[in-house]
């Protein structure tokens, strides 16, 4: 009678099948679980006779072991099948992905590296965290000048008994150029575009980082002249061919003569209006000739070789090519504000 049984729950468990694990589940419940059929065969297998507890015990084995195989394959049958739906179908379209934009200060930065690219200009990029050495010490800052200080620099460690040896978050770009200067002999050519801080509260007008562009040009015989033309024929390539450029003295610790220079207002033609506080010109770059005492630091010999040198923020010409009124929107992420710029390259 028992093997009779047995026999029955062989052919079930041979034949069993499954669409999910709530099934395979079900299955267990019913034959292996302390209520189940195999288990409930435990004590008909009491009442067995002496002579035949042998044979029915391994035929209760076999039956056991042959109902774990069968939910274990179910398992793995049910697991492959969902991979399989959860998998992506190559061979349909393509899910409609978002495109993103190419960020404002990205799209300038690289009509400007375009611009003197064209010019004969190379590509030079150095280190954001710098030494005072090459941040300040060999551009011809005073050792009490006040980009030194704490206010105006962000330091990372300093030196109390060597200056040059403060590591910094550099203030400026310059720092490619006095690396540029200290491995190659002239001509030198090249614009360093870069991330820079300072220690400033973030306002609508003033951020703790932005972005600049310096150039640099060494080589026998060059002139103010020759800056004035470069930086013309930028102002043209960038705002329009009817810009026109003037250069105010001014003062910077590595050039000399140093120079600010202003184009005609593009919005109103130089004839004046609240963006250009009605005179006619704004301010875009610092510029000047290079120093011969930055040359002499770097190893360049200053009888023989001159230079011009200049620099501009990112951030300034964008605001004046696309009028942003808030320095803090290029920083804050906010795709409503990158997406009116989709048309700008």
């Amino acid at each position: 009678m028992i093997l009779d049984k047995i026999d029955q729950l062989l052919n079930e468990v041979n034949n069993l099948s499954a669409q999910n694990a709530e099934e395979i589940e079900q299955l267990r419940l019913k034959y292996l679980s302390k209520k189940g059929e195999i288990t409930a065969l435990m004590a008909d297998f009491r009442n067995v006779a002496a002579d035949q507890k042998k044979a029915v015990g391994m035929k209760i084995n076999e039956l056991k072991q042959l109902a774990q195989d069968k939910l274990n394959e179910l398992k793995a049958c049910v697991g492959t099948q969902k991979v399989a739906e959860d998998a992506p179908d190559l061979t349909r379209t393509p899910y409609p992905i978002k495109l993103g934009t190419r960020h404002p200060l990205t799209i300038v930065r690289n009509q400007i590296i375009d611009i003197f690219q064209r010019m004969g200009f190379t590509l030079a990029e150095g280190p954001e965290i710098d030494d005072d050495l090459h941040v300040f010490t060999k551009l011809n800052f005073a050792p009490d000048h006040p980009a030194r200080d704490m206010q105006d620099t962000f330091f990372i460690e300093t030196n109390p008994n060597d200056v040059t040896k403060n590591v910094i978050l550099r203030s400026h770009t310059s720092n490619d150029q006095s690396r540029v200067m200290e491995r190659q002999q002239p001509p030198i050519r090249v614009i360093c575009p870069g991330r820079v801080f300072r220690n400033e509260a973030i306002s609508a007008r003033a951020h703790c980082f932005f972005h600049q562009l310096e150039g640099l040009y060494i080589d026998k015989n060059v002139s103010f002249t020759d800056l004035k033309q470069v930086l013309l024929t930028f102002a043209r390539e960038l705002f329009g061919p009817d810009t026109d450029i003037r250069l105010r003295p001014s003062y910077f610790p590595f050039t000399e003569p140093s120079a600010e220079m202003d184009i005609s207002c593009h919005i109103c033609g130089g004839e004046g209006c609240g963006f250009c506080k009605h005179t006619g010109w704004v301010e875009i770059l610092g510029c000047g000739m290079v120093d011969p005492n930055v040359l002499e630091a770097c190893g360049i010999d200053s009888n023989e070789y001159t230079g011009y040198a200049f620099g501009m923020g990112v951030e300034r010409i964008t605001n004046l090519k696309y009028r942003v009124s808030d320095l803090r929107l290029f920083s804050e992420n906010d795709t409503r504000f990158l997406k009116e710029f989709e048309s700008a390259y």
